[in-house]
């Protein structure tokens, strides 16, 4: 008996006191990288992948594209038992649209949700574009193969599929292709409406767009470093909470930066060869990106994608010029690199699916007191074992200090004083998974015994 009990605490220690989860290793080892590649020369050889490109073809265009990665999809659904839900999701747009829709059309998604034990309403989302674009984004019959810009994300999203689908979680995971990004991020806002529809508590939204490329047009090479863009706070803030931010802080702890620190601990958690960059801007400077409707929805989403981007591939009609290569072309491709961030989203997609809900209603309180209170409101989920705090200088970019608290609504950090940090709790499962950190949205109004 006496060993069943040794046995259970080193468990436990192992899942609180610095250990990793091997599934997570395993999971990155089963990225396969001539799967990746096949994938990105099968999407680069359609031609274009333009919006408004040809529908019918089963060689080139987009509608050959949305057939083929529905039927990838479809594949890992039968070597899984049919554990995708495998689905074409659209909608229609006209020329009255944008100036970058030539013609009437429908912008089609594909979906493949893998549902998760819990049967909650819990989603996790990593999407990666279908569409391409050559100079002219309105110019669909001239080729863009698009093999980085977006063939890489997307290869990648089904990559991700193709593993996890060998694996339960507690919550759902969507494997997204996206269309219409070129011209509007129309795929995109009609996703995140078909979300909102129905009701959907999204955890995060990992937008892949270009993860393939490791040589910058400044000419510097790196296999290494990769970025992770997030807004500093959501667009669909209260007055209340702006107001609270004047006062309180947290000018840089909304949802979307917080799955960008989850990103960035993970990563140097499990992969550490790797350089994980928070870049503290929704977007590269006056562009955008897919997660961007959904986070105008009030849904944190961020976009993963490569530190280094190649101009001259980026958006070009295939050419030489100068003695320059010009275009999007499989040639541009580092196929292990790509393997790497494929990766990143896997186990990424895996912790939170396998994690406990986020706590709810965490408040804060500590004003003119030498100790520091959080309160939150516990959650239901059996596999939750406890709660986490984490705090950090105001200056800091990532959590420096934590504690495990048990499985309590409410804890007291002694000694800590609340104005010269920044604090957030988590939630931990009992394969020691934890949530996303949330930030206090309160302050406590009444005292409580101290711990």
């Amino acid at each position: 008996m006496r060993t069943i009990y040794f046995i259970g605490f080193l468990c436990f220690s192992q899942l609180f006191f610095g250990q990793t989860d091997p599934k997570m290793y395993s999971i990155i080892d089963q990225i396969d990288t001539k799967r990746i590649e096949s994938d990105i020369r099968t999407l680069a050889n359609f031609g274009t992948r333009n919006t408004f490109s040809d529908t019918t073809s089963n060689q080139r265009g987009i509608g050959a594209a949305r057939r083929w990665i529905k039927s990838e999809f479809e594949k890992v659904s039968k070597d899984c038992s049919n554990c995708l839900d495998v689905f074409y999701q659209k909608d229609f747009v006209t020329t009255n649209d944008g100036e970058r829709v030539p013609k009437d059309t429908w912008i089609v998604n594909v979906v493949a949700i893998q549902k998760g034990t819990a049967n909650s309403n819990r989603y996790v989302i990593m999407t990666g574009d279908i569409d391409s674009r050559n100079s002219d984004p309105i110019d669909f019959t001239k080729d863009a193969p698009g093999a980085n810009d977006n063939a890489s994300g997307m290869s990648g999203t089904i990559e991700a599929a193709r593993v996890l689908s060998h694996y339960q979680f507690e919550h759902n995971i969507v494997y997204l292709g996206l269309s219409g990004e070129e011209q509007g991020l129309f795929g995109g806002k009609g996703f995140a409406a078909y979300a909102k529809k129905n009701n959907w508590e999204i955890i995060g939204v990992l937008n892949n767009d270009m993860i393939g490329n490791i040589e910058g047009v400044n000419g510097v090479i790196d296999n290494r470093t990769f970025r992770i863009f997030s807004e500093p706070t959501s667009v669909t803030e209260t007055e209340k909470e702006i107001s609270n931010r004047r006062f309180y802080g947290g000018e840089v702890d909304g949802i979307s930066r917080q799955l960008a620190r989850y990103i960035h601990k993970l990563t140097l958690t499990y992969m550490p060869e790797m350089n994980p960059m928070m870049v503290y801007r929704l977007d590269r400077f006056g562009r955008g990106g897919h997660h961007r409707p959904f986070n105008d929805l009030g849904f944190a989403g961020v976009r993963i994608m490569e530190a280094h981007e190649n101009y001259n591939r980026q958006h070009q009609d295939l050419r030489v010029e100068n003695g320059i290569n010009y275009g999007d072309v499989i040639e541009g491709v580092n196929f292990e690199y790509a393997n790497k961030l494929t990766a990143v989203n896997a186990i990424t997609l895996a912790s939170l699916a396998w994690a406990p809900a986020e706590p709810k209603n965490v408040r804060i309180g500590g004003i003119v007191a030498p100790s520091t209170k959080l309160k939150w409101d516990k959650g239901t989920a059996k596999n939750i074992i406890g709660y986490k705090i984490y705090w950090r200088l105001t200056t800091a970019s990532q959590w420096e200090f934590s504690r495990f608290v048990g499985n309590v609504d409410q804890f007291e950090l002694e000694g800590i004083v609340i104005d010269n940090y920044y604090f957030g709790v988590a939630s931990v499962s009992s394969s020691g998974h934890e949530s996303v950190v949330v930030f206090p949205n309160d302050i406590i109004k009444t005292s409580f015994k101290r711990k």
